[in-house]
């Protein structure tokens, strides 16, 4: 599980695996960090980070799908 502070330390380039899904070869997941982590003084909880896997699948990490990614394999 990735926490709002340990996303916000995230940067372009960056590496975060995914808990569950695999790769055909069996290792984890991965998704490249494409953009600036967002947050909101309005609702301090939450927070995006954008990311890619692939050529053509994007995606945010956010507070409802933070506990599907961790920062290690």
């Amino acid at each position: 599980m990735i926490t709002k502070t340990q996303a916000m330390k995230l940067k372009h380039g960056d590496i975060i695996y995914h808990v569950e899904e695999v790769n055909a070869d069996g290792t984890s997941l991965r998704a490249r960090i494409t953009g600036k982590p967002i947050s909101w003084k309005r609702m301090p909880d939450r927070f995006r980070v954008p990311w890619k896997h692939g050529l053509y699948t994007y995606g945010s990490l956010t507070e409802h799908n933070n506990h599907h990614w961790s920062l290690e394999e």
